[in-house]
C-alpha cells in the first residue's frame, strides 16, 4: 500500500506545482514464482486520488483511478547478473474540471528490459531502457538509464 500525502508548495494560481492539493492511495498486490534460475512476477494496482477543491483559481478537479497491471520474466545468470523483460498495460485517471469530463482519457502499454551487473557482494549497476508500444494520448516516451545500486544491513 502506497500514500502521497499533499506536500510540498501548492500555488492554486498556478498550473504547474512542485507539490500536490490532494491524496492518492495505491493499493498493489503482485505474485511471484520461480522455477529453477527462471522467475514469472505479475503485479496489479489501482491508484484512486482524492478531489483537488483548490486546481487553478479555484476550480474543482477530479481524477478517476488509475489501473496497472504489469508482468515480468527475469533470468538470474551464475554470475549473480539478472536480466528482466517487463510488459505493462495502463489505463483510466480521466479528469473532471468543475464537473466537466476532459478528453484526457490514459490508455498505455509499455515494454522494459533491465540487465543488472554485479560489481561485489553489495554493489551492483543496472542498466534499463523502455519504449511505448501504443498511446491513447500520443504522450509516448523512451527511456534509458543506468543506476548504482548498494545494499546494506543483512548477512552476505
Amino acid at each position: 500500500l502506497e500514500v502521497t500525502v499533499p506536500t510540498g508548495q501548492y500555488d492554486a494560481d498556478k498550473l504547474l506545482n512542485i507539490g500536490n492539493n490532494r491524496w492518492t492511495v495505491k493499493p498493489e498486490i503482485g505474485v511471484s514464482k520461480a522455477w529453477g534460475t527462471w522467475t514469472v512476477e505479475l503485479n496489479t494496482s489501482v491508484t484512486f486520488f482524492t478531489d483537488n477543491k483548490e486546481f487553478l483559481n479555484g476550480n474543482t478537479r477530479k481524477q478517476e483511478p488509475l489501473y496497472l497491471v504489469q508482468g515480468s520474466l527475469i533470468h538470474e545468470f551464475p554470475s549473480g547478473a539478472w536480466l528482466a523483460l517487463t510488459g505493462s498495460s495502463l489505463s483510466g485517471g480521466r479528469t473532471t474540471l468543475n464537473g466537466v469530463e476532459q478528453d484526457d482519457y490514459q490508455r498505455s502499454t509499455r515494454v522494459a528490459a533491465t540487465i543488472a551487473l554485479p560489481v561485489d557482494q553489495r554493489n551492483s549497476i543496472k542498466f534499463f531502457g523502455s519504449t511505448g508500444i501504443s498511446s491513447r494520448t500520443d504522450r509516448d516516451f523512451d527511456l534509458i538509464g543506468v543506476a548504482w545500486q548498494h545494499r546494506w544491513g543483512g548477512g552476505l
